[in-house]
């Protein structure tokens, strides 16, 4: 087993305890667990077309804070940015986005199948 010393956040992480398919999925799950990152892609899709200007004139965040979760997602491959001047023009990565769903998918067929059911109801609300 090997360790990486991250400096920066002060802890160990374990890079091979987790197969490369946990991982990935794990990465995707956090790229997409902060709300305004889902706001982005539900507003780029919504838009249905790839968008040029200024994202942050339609969250309640500030340039510099959309810049950073743009990033995210480009560096997730969700989105891509070709820029055209001074504008970038934003695009949703349709195939990277089915990509990563199926895999969720594949990971909670088993889940979904596994008809466990708990001893209390309250437990499983």
């Amino acid at each position: 087993m090997s360790y990486v010393c991250d400096i920066k956040h002060n802890v160990m992480i374990k890079t091979e305890v987790f197969d490369i398919e946990l991982q990935e999925l794990a990465k995707f799950a956090k790229v997409i667990s902060n709300p305004a990152r889902l706001a982005i892609l539900k507003y780029l899709a919504e838009t249905k077309t790839c968008i040029s200007g200024d994202i942050s004139d339609q969250l309640p965040l500030s340039r510099t804070t959309v810049s950073q979760h743009l990033k995210e997602l480009r560096d997730m491959g969700l989105i891509h940015g070709e820029i055209d001047g001074l504008k970038i023009n934003y695009c949703l990565c349709g195939s990277t986005i089915e990509e990563y769903l199926e895999k969720f998918d594949y990971f909670f067929e088993p889940i979904k199948s596994a008809n466990i059911s708990c001893s209390t109801e309250s437990v499983c609300l």
